[in-house]
């Protein structure tokens, strides 16, 4: 019987076997049997934005509920590409592990895990400039594989930065790609200068009303915005994330206090908004 066999499985062998059952032709889910690769992406990013908002809420309960979501996304992929003959969830697990070990040589010196655990001495900073190598050397084998050579055409360092990123985490990756081979500057005070000349460009842009240059140097703003961040060691998504959090707080802050006093916001001038914003900012939110 089926539940027999079932039951006996480990939670990973379950999980797997559950997604074949929803994705059978005959006996399945119209809705998963209607879903492909391309079509999962959307629901796959919203449920890494769960992921972060438990995380940010320091909700455990919820992290462990989210996570599992987030499994099945990975496990829903699996089946797809497999019933098209791709690959499956033992061949996704394989690469990982293979990739941990290539990646951790201190760890792993013999390229296995034979010689675990040995003693090491380096730094957490040596781990991301020898994960970094070993990426651009992994990228290199992956070119080789495909045929790709350099005088077949223009090869460039930011190829594989993948353009479905969020566009702040996109920034960061790009300019840390070109970091990586000197093409940024060393202190933070020209970056910070940037910035200033950026603004400057958009005060322009805006005196003369031109929305296509108000858009880009509005952009370049931004960019230059992660820029900073990266320089002073803070995500940028997580720097957002923190200060919509706070401003998200202090508008509901305000909301209160306005209730409490029988009115709304049409009541009120901005003066007094601004005051408001400046009590909630106080009380610590």
């Amino acid at each position: 019987m089926i539940e027999e066999s079932f039951s006996s499985k480990s939670a990973i062998q379950k999980l797997i076997a559950l997604m074949a059952m929803l994705r059978d032709k005959k006996y399945g889910c119209p809705w998963d049997l209607e879903q492909t690769i391309t079509s999962l992406v959307p629901h796959t990013l919203e449920e890494v934005y769960e992921v972060a908002d438990a995380i940010e809420n320091n909700d455990m309960v919820e992290l462990e509920d989210e996570l599992g979501d987030l499994l099945f996304q990975v496990v829903f992929y699996a089946q797809i590409a497999d019933e098209q003959g791709y690959f499956d969830f033992e061949d996704i697990a394989t690469a990982i592990n293979n990739k941990l070990i290539r990646r951790h040589p201190h760890v792993f010196p013999s390229g296995d895990v034979s010689q675990y655990p040995i003693e090491q001495e380096i730094t957490p900073d040596q781990v991301v400039i020898n994960w970094d190598a070993i990426k651009e050397t992994e990228r290199e084998e992956k070119r080789r594989k495909s045929g790709i050579q350099a005088n077949d055409k223009q090869l460039s360092l930011l190829d594989d930065v993948p353009r479905a990123l969020p566009a702040i985490e996109r920034a960061r990756k790009l300019q840390k790609r070109a970091a990586s081979v000197g093409f940024d500057w060393q202190e933070i005070e020209p970056v910070l200068n940037k910035l200033k000349e950026e603004i400057a460009e958009f005060e322009q842009a805006i005196k003369r009303a031109d929305a296509e240059q108000i858009s880009n140097e509005l952009g370049d703003i931004l960019f230059t915005t992660v820029n900073l961040a990266r320089h002073s060691a803070v995500e940028p998504e997580i720097a957002l994330r923190s200060s919509n959090r706070r401003f998200e707080n202090r508008f509901k802050w305000i909301e209160a206090s306005l209730l409490s006093q029988g009115k709304n916001f049409k009541d009120v001038e901005l003066q007094e908004l601004d005051l408001l914003w400046d009590q909630a900012k106080g009380s610590g939110l």
